[in-house]
């Protein structure tokens, strides 16, 4: 099996060395970038399948970076993990809702880390392997929406809406079931896993950022006071 192949962009050096070190003995690869112009000149040269972005970096910051990257045809699928040394909650949530996929607090261990990064390319091989065999996923179509698993595409009256993984797996989750009510809990489960640990708040925000997105349609997620969200049967 080919080891993956992370980049990181940090401009720490001593936190440059120690992940690389972590990353290498976990069984990866890696490219480190110290700030935008080389992170990009990285992504076009060589083949990323993971990314960890530092939030404050030199030139452009790390929000940036993601949002350009998440704008970008051909890294908008690249697990995206945020390491920075801002704990507050509005941080963490503006880089998911910019499309990172995870995120580790400084200071950090290195196990954590690893588990994570292990953790979202994991479910990219996943996605990948739905993409593999489209006829298993069945497409949903609701009320103007097309949600099509095995592509990850979504379509709202035959346009394509550009979402990130998030977006998309709240979409899904929601559209499967239409009419019953999923807790903030649930959505977090099925979307980040068990173990992941992300404010209800995150959740909020992720589904404001796909109502904004699907214009209109947006009216179909509900708000369910006191339980969480639905769409609308």
């Amino acid at each position: 099996m080919t080891k993956p192949t992370i980049l990181l962009i940090e401009d720490d050096t001593d936190i440059q060395q120690l992940v690389t070190y972590n990353l290498i003995k976990a069984g990866m690869n890696v490219s480190c970038a110290d700030r935008d112009e080389e992170a990009f000149f990285l992504l076009e040269k060589e083949h990323i399948d993971g990314i960890i972005l530092d939030l404050m970096l030199p030139g452009k910051d790390g929000l940036e970076i993601c949002r350009l990257l998440r704008e970008n045809e051909k890294t908008v699928d690249i697990p995206i993990i945020m390491l920075t040394a801002k704990s507050e909650e509005n941080d963490i949530i503006a880089g998911l809702n910019i499309g990172a996929d995870d995120y580790v607090t400084k200071p950090f261990s290195p196990k954590v880390l690893i588990a994570r990064i292990q953790a979202v390319l994991r479910r990219k091989m996943s996605g990948d392997q739905q993409q593999g065999d489209q006829a298993e996923y069945k497409v949903i179509s609701h009320q103007g929406l097309r949600i099509d698993p095995g592509r990850h595409e979504v379509h709202l009256n035959e346009k394509k809406i550009n979402l990130t993984g998030t977006e998309f797996t709240i979409l899904h989750v929601l559209a499967e079931k239409a009419g019953w009510v999923f807790t903030r809990q649930q959505i977090i489960d099925r979307v980040r896993g068990y173990e992941y640990l992300i404010t209800p708040r995150a959740v909020d925000v992720q589904i404001f950022g796909l109502r904004k997105k699907l214009g209109e349609a947006g009216q179909l997620i509900e708000t369910v006071r006191g339980i969480g969200y639905r769409i609308k049967e």
